[in-house]
């Protein structure tokens, strides 16, 4: 038998546990879907054991619900899922666990989305339907790995970087870490304290900021042009790093929050990485792999790694269960639309968490999302009462 709820959720992570929440909030049913056994899984099991938030809490906490006071200004993995957890608590989240979304699609004549869900646990199937399915599985569902020439008989070790924990095991090894964003660099930074002889490889320019310097930008961005606020984080940039295109860290043209904005790549943020790299190896793009874990790199150069890290950004499954896609993606697993108005498509399907804007962005998304359906379902006699928290029986 078919379950019938308003909303189904795809994805148990912050951004279907934050959509959840402002539909419980409205009195809107509705149910999360999550493939995995625990909420968050990327956070809880593909995540560095040294990650914290690289942007400072006020811009990172969920609808609702800030992070305590006396939390640290940049919240530490473990407390993070500790915030999720409490927020699962507060707002009466109903989640189920171990759920893979085998097909979603439109009841021809219905307007309404039938969704057929596996239960892995016991390998029996489920079906939901719903006036409406946000898709929550985000941006960054599977990590990417790119096509290299010899990688497949690479006789070293190699990994996405949603496999590293720590560098424990690489002590006196020889690391390479392909990226230099975000987690390239804070997991290189991680090696040189665990003692691994790392080398980084750098494809494309990239700005490099301190925490400091994102969390004034972000707060000037709200009074001032973000013309005016690139060229102070350019200017600020300049003073604490110098030129560091002699070690192979070259700037972009356009600015760290114009990029930002305009194509969803955030600056790099420095947690010591380039202090380091000043010491270390900056390489171009992998040419190809050769015998003996020898890499040779565009530049002509070649040296030889034991493991290779893979920085090099993730990719939506979305569209490997999603049927009507086009009612609200492109081919290529993005929203049609662009931000501010991506979250929404036609015929009831949203998505929340593909704006490359963080948490924040999540927030966005989903009050967005809630609002949204609210005013859809008030047609039809729904009585919203904010403070209620009617979930799908089970």
């Amino acid at each position: 038998m078919a379950r019938e709820v308003s909303v189904v959720i795809v994805g148990g992570g912050p951004s279907g546990l934050a959509t959840s929440a402002c539909l419980n909030r409205l009195s809107i049913p509705n149910i999360v879907l999550e493939k995995d056994e625990c909420l968050a899984p990327l956070w809880r099991k593909r995540t560095y054991d040294r990650l914290k938030l690289h942007l400072a809490k006020r811009f990172c906490n969920l609808p609702h619900m800030p992070f305590p006071s006396d939390a640290p200004t940049f919240v530490p993995r473990v407390q993070f899922m500790r915030y999720l957890d409490d927020y699962v608590s507060r707002f009466k989240i109903s989640i189920r666990y171990n759920r893979t979304v085998e097909t979603a699609a439109m009841l021809e004549g219905t307007g309404k989305w039938k969704v057929v869900v596996k239960d892995t646990s016991s390998d029996a199937y489920e079906v939901y339907v719903s006036e409406f399915v946000v898709v929550a599985s985000g941006e960054n569902s599977e990590g990417c790995i790119p096509e290299l020439n010899g990688l497949e008989e690479y006789e070293g070790e190699y990994m996405h970087c949603n496999r590293y924990v720590n560098g424990r095991e690489w002590y006196n090894k020889n690391v390479l870490v392909v990226g230099a964003g975000n987690s390239g660099m804070e997991i290189a930074f991680d090696l040189f304290n665990w003692g691994a002889n790392t080398s980084i490889v750098v494809r494309s320019p990239v700005h490099v900021l301190t925490k400091e310097m994102v969390m004034v930008g972000m707060h000037l961005g709200k009074y001032v042009g973000v013309e005016m606020v690139d060229r102070l984080m350019i200017v600020l940039s300049k003073l604490k790093y110098g030129d560091m295109s002699k070690y192979g860290l070259r700037r972009p043209k356009e600015g760290p929050f114009f990029v930002k904005a305009a194509r969803g790549r955030a600056p790099t943020i420095d947690v010591g990485c380039v202090h380091q790299i000043k010491a270390g190896k900056v390489f171009p793009a992998i040419s190809s792999i050769k015998t003996n874990k020898v890499i040779e790199f565009e530049d002509g150069r070649q040296d030889q790694f034991d493991v290779i890290i893979f920085a090099t950004g993730y990719r939506s499954t979305a569209l490997n269960w999603l049927k009507d896609y086009k009612e609200l993606f492109n081919e290529d697993g993005k929203p049609k639309r662009k931000y501010p108005n991506h979250w929404k498509g036609e015929n009831g399907i949203y998505c929340a968490g593909f704006s490359s804007r963080g948490l924040e962005g999540i927030s966005y998304d989903a009050q967005k999302i809630a609002d949204d359906i609210a005013m859809a379902l008030a047609p039809n006699n729904f009585t919203a009462a904010i403070g209620t928290y009617p979930l799908l029986n089970d």
